[in-house]
């Protein structure tokens, strides 16, 4: 069996049927409420998750470059933490490229299992990770990792060990992101963690990030829009919504909004919403932490600290834990 044929095999078939109907539950119970929100998972279609790969490459988004460049400086180091044979889960894996640093750093890598909400961006990048490491076996799984799923062991005796890169956790509301490595990591039964986290900084570098000159983060916020155009039979004009980010030093967190330039009725799913002119939906947070914030917060879910590696302007972390006890 070739390397692609064995991709296809074990990539876990999505649901359709399913999907659509929370994504309409979703997005009308946000856009009905008292603040209109929608849920920022449903960002990564695949067109966009081509677009956040193309956000990663802007000179603004500094958590990409930085995370990466954190990765290869300390991948010995990360390594030999690890130890041999490990099989290494990702969540929102996306284009799989942090894991390559990781996967060539690690001696002898068992198997590597991307996990991601998008099917077709799953299947090209997992298929390419297959080719490029020929002796590592792949088993992507398209699953929502924001609720709690469960993965049978691939390799056997392998420890397992879970990459969430990219500062996927500031997504979380804090209280939630507590609860989500308490439950939902822990779930996965996994021996280590492996985890990037953005940190608390200057707010002119922040709202740069979110707001980068080409506007590739206005696309890809406002390509939400037409996702329910789409799928939802919405009517959504897109040239009446502004893409709006800023940083909010009280809630340490940086927010992205749609906002309405216009007062006006939507149609979605066969209902009506109305928008006030300069009406936001808030599409988006993302925390950032201090070190100590994190590591208070990764200790009230049950983990403890081996390490933490930070760039040299301290602009980023990643962070190897371990469940308490172990």
């Amino acid at each position: 069996m070739n390397r692609q044929s064995a991709v296809e095999r074990w990539l876990a078939p999505p649901t359709p049927a399913g999907e659509q109907g929370s994504f309409e539950r979703s997005v009308l119970k946000g856009l009905t409420g008292s603040r209109k929100t929608l849920e920022c998972k449903y960002l990564y279609d695949d067109q966009g998750s081509a677009l956040f790969d193309e956000i990663c490459r802007q000179p603004e988004y500094y958590p990409t470059r930085t995370e990466t460049e954190i990765l290869s400086r300390y991948a010995g180091n990360i390594a030999a933490a690890i130890g041999p044979d490990a099989e290494v889960v990702e969540l929102g894996s996306g284009a799989s490229l942090k894991t390559r640093i990781l996967l060539r750093a690690l001696r002898r890598p068992a198997a590597y299992v991307p996990v991601d909400i998008s099917a077709e961006f799953l299947r090209t990048a997992a298929a390419s990770l297959a080719e490029e490491f020929s002796a590592v076996a792949v088993f992507p799984v398209v699953a929502d990792f924001t609720a709690p799923f469960s993965l049978a062991r691939n390799a056997r005796h392998a420890a397992r060990l879970l990459f969430f890169p990219g500062s996927t956790i500031g997504n979380f509301h804090p209280a939630h992101a507590e609860r989500f490595l308490r439950q939902t990591c822990r779930s996965l039964v996994p021996d280590a963690l492996l985890i990037g986290v953005d940190l608390k900084k200057d707010r002119t570098i922040l709202q740069a990030a979110y707001n980068d000159a080409a506007g590739v983060t206005a696309a890809f916020n406002l390509n939400l829009l037409q996702r329910i155009n789409r799928e939802l039979d919405a009517t959504f004009d897109l040239s009446l919504f502004a893409h709006e980010a800023f940083y909010t030093e009280e809630r340490g967190r940086v927010e992205m909004h749609l906002r309405s330039s216009i007062a006006q009725r939507v149609r979605v799913a066969g209902r009506y919403v109305g928008f006030a002119a300069q009406e936001s939906i808030h599409t988006e947070s993302s925390y950032k932490y201090s070190v100590d914030e994190f590591l208070a917060l990764a200790g009230r879910a049950g983990w403890q600290s081996v390490d933490a590696w930070l760039d040299d302007d301290k602009l980023f972390s990643v962070h190897l834990l371990l469940p308490a006890g172990q």
